[in-house]
């Protein structure tokens, strides 16, 4: 089985601040800058093909539709991926409009991929470069009550992302994060091998363990927002054997931060073994200049 590093830089959405978010092309340079991990979004289309989407919609802020117009917000819902064929969705661009929220980000006509032709692309590019081959950190994209709606229940979805894995051989490189338990759970009773992430909320006030009681088991990795992490949820964390995977860090500073916090806890709770704290930088916009270890 494959393992993590103690440190392990991942690109959201590919590194959404220099390219567009999940495509292909974001995924291609986030590997030429050396991240350990490519962290991406998962939907499912009406013919039951597995693309890369943060929304399980047409996001208003990235795209323009097959006219040229752009999709206006109080109408980006109505472009629910799940009722469309995989070729429709391949005639919305979602590289060309402008973010003001990524100044930095090229802009290039750019479609929502597929898992397994991001999948191919990125082995590819590993092989040609000689560098090692990605981990893929895949979110399930699912709620209860959109189920049926915007995306299959959660055995459907899980059996389908399952089985690109599958049919890849990428499995003991896969990691399966989801905000919604029920996918995890599926999973885990499924291929109990797969990695699996628990994704929490800033404003989860839970304990730990109320959250892991919820999900019925305990997940390879705990997967808080950054501001939740503290030495005490580090400790509890390594306690149950679980990975500390805070998100979204876009600031050197407190990277440095988590990272030293990473180091005194493997020093002194984990006897200088990091194996048990991966801090998984999710990162938009960079490198941050004075740290080796963040990538865009």
């Amino acid at each position: 089985m494959a393992s993590l590093p103690a440190f392990d830089t991942e690109a959201h959405r590919g590194g959404r601040g220099l390219f567009p978010e999940n495509t292909i092309p974001a995924m291609l340079h986030a590997l030429s800058l050396g991240v350990t991990t490519l962290e991406m979004d998962a939907v499912i289309t009406n013919d039951k093909q597995v693309i890369l989407s943060h929304e399980p919609f047409f996001n208003h802020a990235i795209t323009t539709k097959p006219d040229g117009s752009f999709i206006e917000e109080q109408e980006e819902k109505k472009f629910n991926i799940y009722t469309m064929t995989y070729a429709q969705t391949q005639q919305y661009d979602v590289g060309m409009k402008p973010n003001p929220r990524f100044p930095r980000q090229q802009k290039m006509k750019a479609s929502k991929p597929l898992l397994s032709a991001l999948i191919d692309s990125a082995e590819s590019f590993a092989l040609a470069k000689h560098r090692p081959l990605p981990f893929y950190n895949i979110e399930t994209k699912l709620q209860p009550l959109t189920d049926n709606i915007y995306h299959p229940a959660p055995a459907e979805f899980v059996d389908l992302v399952l089985s690109i894995i599958k049919k890849k051989k990428i499995a003991e490189r896969v990691i399966i994060q989801s905000f919604d338990p029920r996918s995890l759970q599926v999973l885990h009773q499924q291929e109990p091998h797969v990695k699996t992430a628990l994704l929490i909320e800033g404003y989860d006030k839970r304990s730990i363990n109320e959250q892991l009681q919820q999900l019925g088991f305990t997940p390879t990795i705990y997967s808080p927002a950054y501001e939740l992490v503290n030495a005490a949820l580090v400790k509890a964390c390594h306690d149950k054997n679980m990975k500390v995977v805070p998100w979204t860090v876009n600031d050197a500073a407190v990277i440095q931060q988590l990272k030293s916090l990473a180091l005194m806890a493997s020093s002194q709770i984990i006897l200088i073994s990091s194996s048990h704290v991966n801090l998984l930088y999710l990162i938009d916009e960079g490198p941050p200049r004075c740290l080796l270890l963040a990538f865009a």
